[in-house]
């Protein structure tokens, strides 16, 4: 889906075959006036029979007038309480309203829909990511997929007094290529485990830096993770034929002198728990572990894509995790790249284990920052639930710039504890730190373990393991691929 942005749109001379008027309780705006009169008052007359209120999630589709084949009526409630989530409402009944049209364009007028708590640029950007994202479909398996939206092009009315035409260009294409960074994201994660190999994700972040000049892509293999002493991650791989993969992508759109930012991905593309197993209930869902490699590859593509001015490393730590004569054993002791010993009492908990190594091979580009992201714990399900991603950090200034671009794309994030006091249900007879911390604050001791391999620089988790998929309907979120690109969005403005 294309969006071009365009001033004050004449009602009667634009052709287009479906004008979308929003409407204010029963005001009528100055674009719904016009397709009034232009209809011989058929939205008047719509209203007064009572069949369109202006209430917020309504829509009427009406015939079309001037030099539209349709017109469709949004309701966006009280204009007094419209705000930022009224309007994320209104793209959904938007999207599907025009899902049940054979509309392969459409008009919308957005001069009224400035948000009490936000600007209209920002309603924009939202929009384009929000349709982008909602018009996802999952194709790669199914023999018959589900029927695309029709819609491919949407032009975009807005008000020069608010913006100008290359002001509101620029939010919608924001909002499109983080939409489809998100829809990157959730493609590699509703894959099936026999297909997205960690081999395959190393495949997708070549192509994704193929032809560019600003991208390269680096893949390091078991040999090579051995000679770097990656025991932690490669005891993770050990059960299992697919080998695992380191995979780096450098992003260079910043000066030469300028530290990057570090983006540090879980990408577990099938977990069994190992020995430790899981029980078979729900266990196909353990495709969707990669999810933090996922939704680092959908950020990348957002930033390439974007052509922000910064410079940012994504590694990705892929393995999978599986029980055989080979595999780690509960009681193992394994030794990290940082050359800390890691006593492993349950083998399920391998993200940590694949996350530790990734994170001191991150101490190597003397990052800005450093954010990893991992489907880590079923803890953070527990206490978050779907809505938020637990977020922990060792410097407040970091947690504050990933909560506030949270909030901005409703890729929302909670601060979580990582205090010390924790950090002794970690301890172990037999190494230096074990890989469980017990049953209390699962999430917690899983973040303070992360955190000792942390302390060389400014370091934040965001476990996703409620927010990257749902399980009904089942599939893949592309969380948080809104929030980290806004994030780098924000350091890039700042440069």
């Amino acid at each position: 889906m294309t969006f071009t942005a365009r001033q004050s749109v004449d009602p009667s001379k634009t052709k287009t075959q479906c004008a979308v008027v929003p409407v204010f309780g029963k005001s009528l705006s100055a674009a719904a006036q016009a397709y009034d009169e232009l209809s011989a008052g058929a939205i008047s007359a719509t209203m007064a029979l009572g069949d369109f209120s202006g209430k917020s999630r309504q829509s009427c589709m009406l015939p079309g007038a001037g030099g539209a084949k349709r017109i469709l009526l949004l309701g966006c409630g009280e204009q007094k309480k419209f705000d930022l989530a009224a309007a994320r409402k209104l793209t959904e009944t938007l999207y599907n309203s025009l899902n049940k049209s054979s509309a392969k364009d459409a008009l919308i007028y957005t001069a009224e829909l400035k948000p009490q708590d936000g600007e209209l640029a920002t309603v924009l950007e939202s929009m384009a990511r929000n349709l982008t994202a909602l018009a996802y479909r999952y194709t790669e398996t199914v023999a018959k997929p589900k029927k695309a939206l029709a819609l491919s092009k949407l032009l975009v009315s807005s008000d020069k007094e608010q913006l100008s035409t290359k002001e509101a260009q620029a939010a919608l294409d924001s909002g499109a290529k983080t939409g489809q960074g998100i829809n990157t994201a959730r493609n590699l994660a509703n894959l099936p485990g026999n297909i997205c190999t960690p081999s395959y994700l190393a495949k997708q972040a070549r192509e994704l830096a193929r032809g560019n000049k600003k991208l390269s892509a680096t893949i390091l293999d078991e040999k090579k993770m051995a000679e770097l002493g990656m025991g932690s991650l490669l005891s993770v791989s050990a059960g299992s034929d697919e080998p695992a993969k380191l995979i780096v992508l450098e992003y260079k759109g910043g000066k030469a002198s300028q530290q990057p930012y570090v983006l540090v991905g879980k990408g577990i593309t099938f977990d069994t728990g190992g020995i430790s197993l899981k029980p078979g209930a729900k266990m196909d869902e353990m495709k969707f572990d990669m999810g933090g490699a996922a939704s680092v590859l959908g950020t990348m593509q957002a930033l390439r894509d974007l052509e922000l001015p910064l410079n940012v490393v994504a590694i990705i730590a892929a393995a999978e995790n599986m029980p055989s004569g080979r595999a780690t054993k509960p009681g193992d002791v394994v030794t990290s790249m940082s050359g800390k010993t890691i006593e492993i009492l349950n083998t399920d908990a391998e993200g940590r284990l694949v996350l530790c190594d990734a994170l001191t091979y991150a101490e190597r580009y003397k990052p800005s920052a450093v954010v990893d992201i991992a489907t880590l714990t079923g803890a953070c399900v527990v206490a978050l639930g779907s809505h938020a991603s637990g977020l922990y950090a060792n410097k407040d200034e970091l947690a504050e710039q990933l909560l506030a671009a949270g909030q901005y794309t409703h890729d929302r994030a909670w601060r979580m504890p990582l205090w010390d006091d924790y950090q002794k249900q970690l301890s172990s007879n037999f190494a230096d730190i074990a890989n469980i911390g017990g049953p209390g604050g699962g999430s917690i001791t899983a973040a303070c373990f992360l955190a000792r391999f942390t302390e060389k620089y400014d370091w934040a988790h965001l476990d996703i393991a409620g927010s990257a998929w749902d399980s009904s309907p089942k599939g893949a979120t592309g969380r948080p691929v809104a929030l980290l690109t806004r994030y780098l969005q924000e350091r890039a403005e700042q440069q």
